[in-house]
């Protein structure tokens, strides 16, 4: 059967077949062989070209699909080394055979190796083309570029040579310095390599594709060659395509040809169309598209040739769409070769994912079946995986997971940033929780020490710097209230000697990064091990951990020669190192569903498809800018345009979409912004709306509202308000006048802190907030006032020594930049207002006490109950000699009406301690003002305000006040009344540490009528 010499064989496998079935059937065929083979070597004269390595694993299983059971010697598969714009880091992998007869090529590059070597160059050069030199990770994410820039120059096998006339003195400033920096590539890139004894990767998988088309030109192989599954989009493979249509026993397979498509249309390709590759490889082989043959498959059972016309008719090039497919294709048609075809519109991602675990765990209940997601979106992915975690359903991604992101490159990364930092509070949290660190103790231990420690001196302000901080923390804490001090001590200085190397490398100044990478290597190690397994076992286990460990061995030959490094920028320069880096499961877990990414799809196939994440900017991807050159740049420079990976991504989508069962979807807002469906379904609908049956995509079946159903419950109980009803023993009988505001407002948040013993956490790495500036103020005038009891010196004076309480007040908090830049002023400001109004104020008053404690004790049922509160400043009239209480607040005070009403009661009652004589110091007398002073800072700077209403004396108010207070107690001497949060929704206070514990946001309906339950 093998086609005339003169004439190139050139065959299509049609979209949405099985292609590598198909290819398979067709192959046996070709070769006589029906059923099981009676000569088990029957195969071994063949040899197959595949594009990729993944394909080359799914024309495996389809000959282990034929041949269940028999034993068979496969064909000779290989791979065509084409390099997918998607994926260029498969260069190495999908690189061409290398043996090749008569063939001596030097090796390449490792990637790593020269993504090192253009750093140093980029460190070197950069400063010089922009006047200022690029850190060691600002360099690495260039020399990406850089290596990106050669791959596509040498893949389509141009050379720089013509680079300046790109760039005439009239383009802007910038293209000129950009010229400048490609000198690298122009001028010291070719040296390196030949000081090195290597070239680039796509140089060398260019060669041998040369090579071996030369060589099978002069001396064909004496079986079939069968290549399949390409477009032929790198020139060289191309033209390896030609020599193969043209040998004896040559054949060359396309992937979804599509014969259908007119003259017209197919005259009128453009780069975007998924045609468009196919078209460029049957001209480069000087064939028409009729001389193209369809693979003979003895069982091509399932025809999908009305679903690949309905595609290619809504798609065709814009300049003959209205005419194409419109008289084949009326409503009735349309519904025929749409059935199996589904499109689900999704509200968000997460529903996406739902929605696509929902198919794919439904596919599960047909015996046999298969079912997998294609999609290059890997957060869905992700998400799906993890949604089908609901039914114990283990899916990999094969596309894989950044090795960064992966449990041992998170470890790994997590101790470079710690180490860097010096091991501040959060980096050394998130480095001591990670799953791997253990210290050398049981794990179980470990984390037992890393809570206690963080308890005791890692929330609050930050400690000292490093380790030796840590240990000076936990000296200073009192050895009776920490009786395990010491022993903290002794853990927090065996993890500072394990850390040692590690942070002197990253010291000051630069070092060598092979020093770096050592000292890192080993403090990761030591860290991970547990009593019972040293830390190089734990880290280098699994797919993840021996990704990491070939990683590493790569890097440490990669630096030989690089340059020093600064310490503080190493994390980064690891983090810039690893992007791109995946781990790939070896194995699928699940032997029936399947995630891909589009690259993965290719010649693979599934009973049931989802092409999920079919917005634009995902599916297909927008064509990224060009660092280096603008389009009419690449154009003139003969590089492949953009939209050409839209093409080939179009390609992707037509297979699929073309098989006999799909589901589209897609989600219809992403973080709340609404997405655009991709362009592919945008001409779907505009075709069907054209062929009358705009609702042909439909679901046959509510899957959006069985994953509504999925976490519905049968019955919704309304949750009741919490009304926790304390016995009267653990009820408080000592509360202070700040405490009583919280029991009017919040009893709940009371009862937590009070009777409970509930109190909340400080904040990790905590910076200096609004009550620690209330502090700082509250503090300073303290000072100032204590300092100047009776008489103030002049203003300007006064205004001074405020300045310097206020200095020692806020003390280190000063360094601090948002202390410094804004905090400062604003006390500025206040210092000047308060001078000059405390020296009217004198004239009137004279200062008693600042910041006193008072207490007395109440009767009520016969029981006592002490009241304390603390006075911000207690001054006396010099007229009636009568108290005046004054409370500083830096935020906005309470109005008179929430202090009429016992809501505020802090002023009232420190005016009924001082009438009793409950502050020492202040005798028992009357009060007549209750003031509030507002220091802002703002505009104007601090106001006083009257807790009284106007014109209303205080007395009143303070005997209303002492007359509720005794009401409250009373009440909660009923052993029936319960502590409810908030009883008051318009009373509730602003901030609440125990909102959540009393899950205010399941209960509260905002009517007024949420029911009390125990």
């Amino acid at each position: 059967m093998a086609a005339p010499a003169s004439v190139p064989a050139v065959f299509n496998i049609p979209a949405g077949a099985p292609f590598a079935d198909r290819l398979v059937a067709g192959l046996l065929d070709r070769l006589g062989i029906a059923g099981q083979p009676t000569d088990p070597t029957a195969l071994v004269r063949a040899t197959l070209l595949v594009p990729t390595r993944r394909s080359v694993r799914a024309v495996t299983d389809a000959f282990a699909r034929r041949f269940a059971g028999s034993v068979v010697l496969l064909p000779r598969i290989l791979t065509l080394g084409e390099l997918d714009a998607d994926d260029v880091g498969d260069s190495d992998e999908d690189a061409p055979d290398a043996a090749v007869a008569g063939t001596e090529i030097p090796p390449a590059i490792t990637p790593l190796r020269r993504q090192m070597l253009l750093t140093d160059l980029v460190s070197q050069l950069g400063a010089s083309a922009w006047r200022e030199k690029p850190t060691a990770d600002q360099a690495a994410r260039l020399a990406s570029e850089l290596a990106l820039l050669l791959d596509q120059v040498e893949t389509e096998e141009l050379t720089f040579a013509g680079l300046e006339a790109l760039v005439p003195s009239v383009y802007a400033e910038h293209w000129q310095k950009t010229l400048e920096f490609l000198r690298i590539l122009t001028l010291h890139w070719p040296a390196i390599l030949a000081a090195e004894g290597v070239i680039d990767p796509a140089s060398r998988r260019i060669r041998l594709l040369r090579a071996r088309a030369e060589a099978w030109s002069k001396n064909p192989p004496p079986g079939p060659v069968i290549a399949a599954g390409s477009t032929g989009s790198i020139p060289a493979v191309a033209d390896l395509l030609g020599v193969i249509a043209r040998l004896p026993q040559g054949a060359v397979v396309l992937p979804g040809l599509d014969p259908a498509l007119s003259n017209e249309g197919w005259a009128a390709l453009g780069p975007s169309h998924p045609q468009f590759g196919l078209k460029h490889l049957i001209d480069k082989i000087a064939i028409k598209r009729s001389d193209v043959r369809e693979w003979p498959s003895p069982d091509a059972s399932v025809s999908t040739a009305d679903r690949a016309r309905l595609i290619g008719a809504a798609l065709a090039p814009a300049a003959v769409a209205e005419d194409e497919g419109t008289e084949e294709f009326d409503a009735a048609h349309v519904r025929a070769a749409a059935q199996g075809l589904t499109r689900i519109d999704c509200p968000g991602p997460d529903d996406e994912a739902g929605v696509i675990a929902l198919l794919m765990r439904e596919t599960l209940t047909t015996p046999g079946k298969t079912c997998a997601l294609v999609t290059p979106d890997r957060d869905l992915a992700r998400r799906t995986a993890s949604a089908l975690t609901r039914w114990d359903i283990d899916v990999d991604d094969s596309a894989g997971i950044p090795l960064a992101l992966s449990p041992a490159g998170l470890y790994f990364r997590l101790v470079a940033a710690a180490a860097s930092e010096r091991f501040a509070p959060l980096p050394l949290l998130s480095l001591l929780k990670h799953p791997f660190a253990a210290g050398g103790s049981a794990v179980g231990a470990f984390r037992a020490r890393v809570r206690r420690i963080e308890l005791l001196v890692l929330r609050g302000p930050r400690p000292g710097q490093g380790f030796e901080g840590l240990a000076t923390a936990l000296k200073e804490l009192p050895p009776d209230q920490v009786p395990d001090a010491r022993e903290l001590v002794r853990w927090v200085e065996m993890l500072a000697e394990m850390a040692a190397p590690l942070v002197a490398a990253l010291g000051r100044g630069t070092r060598p990064v092979i020093e770096i990478v050592n000292a890192h290597t080993a403090f990761a190690e030591a860290l991970a091990a547990t009593d019972t397994e040293n830390g190089a076992e734990r880290l280098w286990r699994g797919d993840d951990g021996e990704a990491l460990a070939n990683y590493v061995a790569e890097l440490k030959e990669a630096v030989r020669g690089f340059s020093p490094v600064s310490g503080r920028h190493y994390p980064a320069l690891l983090t810039a190192l690893l992007s791109g880096r995946v781990v790939r499961p070896r194995a699928g877990r699940h032997p029936r569903l399947f995630i891909w990414g589009p690259l993965e799809a290719r010649l693979q196939g599934a009973d049931r498809l989802i092409l999920g994440g079919l917005n634009e900017g995902t599916w297909p991807r927008e064509p990224e800018a060009d660092p280096w050159m603008s389009r009419p740049m690449r154009e003139d420079f003969q590089l492949p345009a953009p939209e050409r990976r839209i093409g080939l991504a179009a390609h992707d989508f037509v297979q699929g979409a073309s098989a006999p069962e799909v589901f589209l979807t897609r989600a219809v807002r992403v973080e709340g912004t609404p997405t655009v469906p991709a362009r592919w379904l945008l001409r779907l609908d505009h075709f069907l709306t054209r062929a009358k049956a705009p609702g042909a995509l439909g679901a046959a079946k509510p899957w959006l509202r069985w994953l509504s159903e999925l976490d519905k419950p049968q019955a919704t109980p309304r949750p009741k308000r919490p009304a926790p009803c304390p016995p009267l023993a653990a009820r408080p009988r000592r509360l202070s006048v700040t405490e009583i505001e919280t029991w009017m407002r919040d009893p709940y948040a009371l009862y937590a802190r009070r009777i409970l013993g509930l109190s909340a956490l400080d904040p990790i790495d905590a910076q200096k907030d609004a009550a620690d500036r209330g502090m700082f103020i509250h503090r300073a005038l303290e000072t100032f006032l204590k300092a100047y009891p009776e008489i103030l010196p002049n203003e300007e004076t006064a205004y001074q020594r405020l300045l310097e309480c206020g200095r020692q007040a806020f003390g280190a908090a000063l360094e601090q930049p948002a202390v410094r830049v804004f905090w400062w002023p604003r006390f500025e400001r206040i210092a000047r207002w308060f001078v000059q109004e405390e020296a009217k104020r004198r004239e009137t008053v004279r200062p008693l006490v600042t910041e006193a404690r008072g207490q007395i004790t109440l009767e009520t049922n016969g029981k006592p109950f002490v009241l304390v509160g603390r006075a911000d400043r207690i001054d006396r009239r010099l007229d009636d000699g009568s108290l005046v209480f004054s409370d500083y607040k830096t935020g906005a005070p309470p109005s008179t009406v929430e202090v009429a009403e016992g809501f505020a009661p802090q002023l009232p009652l420190e005016a009924v301690i001082a009438a009793r004589g409950g502050f020492e110091g202040v005798p028992a007398l009357p009060t007549t003002e209750l003031l509030y002073w507002r220091l802002s800072g703002g505009d104007p700077p601090a106001e006083i305000k009257s807790a009284v209403k106007k014109g209303e004396p205080a007395a009143p108010l303070i005997e209303d006040t002492l007359a509720g207070l005794l009401a409250l107690i009373a009440a909660f001497d009923d052993p029936a009344t319960s502590y409810l949060p908030s009883p008051r929704a318009d009373r509730a206070p602003r901030f609440s540490d125990y909102e959540h514990l009393a899950r205010v946001q399941e209960w509260a309906s905002g009517d007024g009528n949420d029911e009390a339950g125990e």
